[in-house]
């Protein structure tokens, strides 16, 4: 019973907590956009199902906390659902109600007739502020703790190796990846397993010369403790720092917003990376990973950090960096997730909205709902694949087997 219930407070909870947080400074960058714009509002949700929590304000915002906490949104007044978006006959008819409810110019404050350049800002908003926060939270680490940059020294190469072949020496120091410079031995890591089978050249120092080097990844499947298992792009090199290599830096405001931004761009880049190699059949979609796949992770970093220093005080610190640090990721990963063109996500909005400037009127009625039915369909299926993989990495179905076997 204790067991299970461990097992609980170390994947579910700090999992929920993320989540929860995450998708309440998205619906808050909707939310503080909209009413910037004086747009009339009616829920601030987060969380579906029958209220837990329920209060409304002085200015008729009903603040909603739901039983099921994977997602949120801000209803405007006169949306029929949190996904809306009228045709023409569908304003006309609102207007008039609008106005036969509370009199002339009072569809002013309703967010469906505000021009369209604040509705698309409005939608934005969510998505940045989903990036602002993972700004915000690196910014703060690079602050408070620094960053501790380990070069990309070879400690290892692997016999009958990509690297092997490229030519790869113990002690050779990786000074740049593809013509750019780098700092860290993990950037060498990530430019490798996104590029199985294409050459990445190296920029290396070796006894006080450059040395130019060109490997090609080959993809290995590999138990990551995180992620579970993974194909990704190997070469066969073992990084280590040698002594003296290590630096740790703490950087001063602007330098860490820098820092914050250079860091959320290197995951935008890698996701595009993923998607762009993915769709030229490239890249395997094994690294997609949904609810259970998210939680799996979280649980496996809560209990690296609690595991790292049984110091009561450590395990607060450890849990809080890593979490947040976390938060950071996951946070990129939604706000790009809700600016995709599809119908029922932000970037779905963005394009309906495109079309209206373009041709001076809304999606037609029957267009919307074909697309949203669209957009659905393609959610669910993209959920369900990403419950595939993450059924796979957790070892259930081998589970399942050695049971009826």
């Amino acid at each position: 019973m204790l067991g299970a219930l461990g097992q609980i407070l170390i994947y579910i909870v700090p999992f929920l907590l993320v989540l929860t947080f995450i998708v309440t400074i998205h619906e808050l960058g909707h939310f503080l956009v909209a009413r910037a714009f004086g747009v009339k509002v009616d829920r601030f949700a987060i969380g579906f199902g029958k209220a837990i929590f329920s209060r409304t304000d002085r200015h008729g915002i009903e603040w909603r906390f739901g039983w099921m906490p994977l997602g949120g949104y801000v209803k405007f007044s006169g949306d029929l659902d949190a996904s809306s978006v009228p045709d023409q006959a569908g304003l006309a008819e609102l207007r008039q109600r609008v106005i036969a409810e509370s009199g002339p110019g009072a569809e002013r404050d309703y967010f469906h007739f505000k021009p369209v350049w604040q509705r698309a800002l409005i939608v934005v908003a969510g998505p940045a502020a989903n990036f602002l926060l993972a700004i915000t939270i690196f910014a703060i680490v690079f602050m408070s703790v620094g960053a501790q940059l380990r070069p990309a020294r070879v400690a290892q190469v692997q016999a009958g190796s990509p690297a092997a072949a490229a030519g790869f020496q113990v002690g050779d120091l990786i000074t740049g990846v593809n013509g750019k410079a780098i700092k860290d031995g993990g950037e060498v890591t990530r430019t490798v397993m996104l590029s199985t089978g294409d050459p990445v050249r190296f920029t290396v120092e070796r006894a006080q010369q450059v040395v130019e080097l060109t490997a090609v990844p080959e993809r290995r499947e590999e138990n990551d403790p995180i992620a579970g298992r993974v194909k990704v792009g190997r070469i066969g090199l073992g990084l280590a720092p040698a002594p003296g290599d290590l630096r740790h830096v703490r950087y001063g405001p602007v330098d860490a917003v820098v820092e914050g931004v250079r860091q959320t761009r290197d995951v935008v880049g890698s996701t595009l990376t993923y998607l762009g190699r993915l769709a030229t059949g490239r890249e395997s979609g094994d690294q997609f990973s949904g609810p259970l796949g998210i939680a799996k992770a979280t649980g496996s970093l809560t209990t690296a950090a609690v595991e790292a220093n049984p110091a009561p005080e450590a395990i607060a610190i450890n849990l809080l960096l890593t979490l947040t640090t976390f938060a950071a990721i996951l946070s990129i990963g939604i706000g790009f997730l809700n600016l995709l063109p599809i119908p029922v996500l932000d970037g779905g909005h963005l394009l309906f909205y495109g079309y209206e400037a373009i041709v001076r009127r809304p999606v037609a009625a029957r267009y919307q709902e074909m697309g949203y039915r669209a957009g659905l369909a393609l959610l669910a299926g993209f959920m369900l694949f990403a419950t595939w993989n993450d059924l796979q990495k957790l070892n259930i179905f081998q589970f399942l087997g050695g049971l009826v076997s």
